[in-house]
């Protein structure tokens, strides 16, 4: 049953007889009470405990008035930016403001400021100076201590240092924020507050830090950008709840930013408990008028099932935000809440997700991990799949087939990435068949990301042999089912490791498949990842070896060129890239050929050739002449925008 929305003023906490909040939480995105939400997760595990919480969405930045509405707090603020880290929703990797936000009335760009939690956090000082304040959010998290900034292209200080915040709350922020919570009401000082797992704290004195780490200065990663690289893989491998050390980080004039070690993980209990809370899962009505909250229609209808993941992607900030540790909902949790999305007016039958960061992991990677926590030199299932490594997927499909017969319920979807090297190491048909057969419409959606082993062992990717092997057993399975399903494959260009030598190999992989992605993602430097530290240090923090990376904008629209080989657009970028490479064997008339040499007739030899081969297993639907491949993917898109779905989170 959905809940009441918390108060937006003073007059709504007034009608429920409130004389004032314990705690204002003030979001860059606009208000949606849904547990997709981290804003409506923590406001509402707080109020399961007794605090009163008012709610300030996207207050204006230039004002200290619209941080004001309900007064002085009784215990404090808590800012985040957002569901998303405010320059992500601004800018796209090649720092172009995006033209909409998702997380905004009707869509509209422009509704919060750039390093949104740094600035929220000052607005509110300017206004109190001595209430206490909490950052929080997948901002705060990637920023609790020094960090590249893609965008100024610098290191950066802690976000605690230059937002005026008192604490930032670091990943899933449910424990922490009770315990900060329950000691300010029993009326510790906030600078007092320096015991709790999951926070990062300011000092002077090291006097009371005891067990700690001590990582490079601010001012020697400053003048060696090597040092930054020792302090990001010390950091990396203190990223577990049960084996993380207290690290410290000094700064000029004495001052200490002190993160301590993780939180642990929730249990299946405490995350059903979560779930189960009063959330209204939906925008506040005062959007209604201004179009809505478009980001609702990405998870209305949509289950998280799990968090955590053992993957490892060089270029997912997850290992520093949710960790490695999988945690999952319950069955019966899941069915409770599919179930009362069925009685919802706008629901037409269609789940459109099961799934998590990513979809087919339900259980940490191995039972050790429950009490001893992650290995901190070894990784779950790169280069190869740990022996100790519990592949399992009946969890999982118990969960899809219970689903798949609630009344009510047409069709189930899973968009959430599915890790394919996973899929790989069980032996067992079972998941990829149900998968095929009940819960994908047309096109399956995986992330190999790359072909060359060179590059995938740089993005912590598996070998492209296993994705090879993916790609036959998945063939194999849709003919055993007598459909025909292709495989859309996402692959990223520039990242750290790419060479126009692999760049090349990438084309002549799509050309081999006569499949031109239409969409290419350029490596984004994000806060706080492996591959972010690459870019910025040139080397890989887990070895300290040298990593080449392509970072100029020509460099990386050469390797995006040669990609979409075939967009005319490209030709003159494709036959320099190629030249530059050394492969002008490529540029010709033969039908291996990307490009034909300049001043040739504009239509590309290849065309033909490989607009009619067939993609090996089904994958990458030619997009010409293909008229079954065509219509494939005109049907998917029509049922996609009838069941109101979306592209899937993210990439495993």
């Amino acid at each position: 049953m959905n809940g009441k929305f918390l108060p937006v003023s003073l007059e709504e906490a007034h009608e429920r007889g409130w004389d004032e909040v314990d705690f204002v939480y003030v979001s860059g995105d606009a208000y949606v009470d849904h547990p997709s939400f981290g804003a409506a997760i923590i406001t509402r595990v707080l109020e399961a405990n007794g605090y009163r919480v008012g709610v300030i969405a996207q207050p204006d930045w230039k004002d200290p008035a619209s941080v004001q509405v309900f007064g002085r707090p009784r215990l404090g603020f808590l800012v985040s930016a957002g569901n998303m880290d405010s320059m992500v929703n601004h800018y796209t990797s090649s720092k172009k403001p995006r033209r909409s936000d998702a997380y905004s009335p009707g869509g509209k760009a422009g509704l919060r400021p750039n390093h949104a939690a740094a600035v929220y956090g000052n607005l509110v000082r300017r206004a109190y100076k001595d209430v206490p304040i909490i950052v929080g959010g997948i901002e705060a998290s990637l920023r609790r201590l020094a960090h590249y900034d893609y965008w100024s292209d610098k290191l950066k200080r802690s976000i605690l240092l230059d937002s005026g915040a008192d604490i930032v709350s670091y990943g899933m922020g449910e424990r922490s924020i009770v315990e900060i919570a329950d000691a300010l009401a029993a009326g510790l000082a906030i600078e007092d507050i320096t015991f709790i797992d999951g926070t990062v704290y300011k000092t002077r004195s090291l006097d009371y830090v005891y067990d700690a780490v001590t990582l490079p200065s601010f001012e020697r990663m400053q003048a060696d950008k090597l040092a930054y690289a020792e302090s990001f893989g010390i950091q990396y491998r203190n990223s577990d709840p049960f084996t993380g050390k207290r690290l410290v980080e000094e700064y000029p004039h004495s001052v200490y930013v002190v993160q301590n070690p993780p939180a642990k993980p929730l249990s299946r209990e405490e995350l059903d408990a979560v779930y189960r809370l009063p959330y209204a899962r939906t925008y506040h009505p005062m959007y209604e008028d201004r179009g809505g909250v478009p980001a609702i229609a990405e998870v209305k209808f949509s289950l998280a099932s799990s968090r955590g993941c053992f993957g490892e992607c060089s270029f997912c900030a997850l290992t520093f935000h949710q960790g490695r540790i999988v945690q999952s909902r319950s069955k019966e949790s899941l069915l409770e809440e599919a179930e009362a999305m069925t009685h919802d007016p706008d629901f037409k039958g269609y789940i459109h997700d099961v799934g998590g960061p990513t979809a087919n992991f339900r259980a940490p990677a191995c039972r050790k991990q429950l009490t001893h926590g992650a290995c901190p030199h070894k990784s779950c299932l790169f280069p190869e799949p740990c022996k100790k490594l519990e592949v399992d997927h009946a969890d999982y499909v118990d969960v899809l087939r219970s689903l798949r017969a609630l009344p009510g319920v047409k069709k189930v979807f899973v968009r959430s990435g599915v890790r394919f090297d996973y899929v790989m190491a069980d032996a067992d048909d079972t998941f990829i068949r149900e998968l095929c057969e009940h819960h994908v419409s047309g096109q399956l959606k995986v992330a190999p990301e790359h072909v060359s082993d060179a590059v995938l062992s740089v993005m912590g990717k598996p070998r492209n042999e296993v994705y090879e092997r993916f790609r036959e057993r998945y063939r194999r399975v849709n003919a055993d089912l007598g459909k025909k399903q292709y495989l859309v494959p996402y692959l990223m260009s520039s990242h750290p490791g790419s060479t126009l030598k692999e760049a090349v190999e990438l084309a002549e992989y799509c050309r081999d498949l006569g499949y031109m992605p239409e969409q290419v993602q350029d490596f984004y430097p994000t806060p706080s990842t492996l591959s972010t530290c690459m870019y910025y240090t040139g080397v890989d923090p887990r070895t300290m070896k040298p990593v080449f990376t392509p970072k100029s904008a020509h460099d990386k629209a050469l390797q995006r060129a040669l990609i979409q080989y075939r967009d005319p657009k490209n030709r003159d970028l494709v036959r320099e890239a190629l030249h530059r490479a050394g492969r002008d064997d490529l540029i010709g008339y033969d039908k291996r050929c990307l490009v034909r040499p300049r001043g040739a007739s504009a239509r590309s030899s290849t065309d033909g050739a490989v607009r009619l081969h067939r993609a090996k297993g089904g994958e990458g639907a030619p997009r010409r002449r293909d008229g079954e491949a065509r219509t494939a993917q005109r049907q998917g898109r029509s049922k996609r925008a009838a069941q109101g779905s979306s592209k899937p989170r993210r990439r495993s």
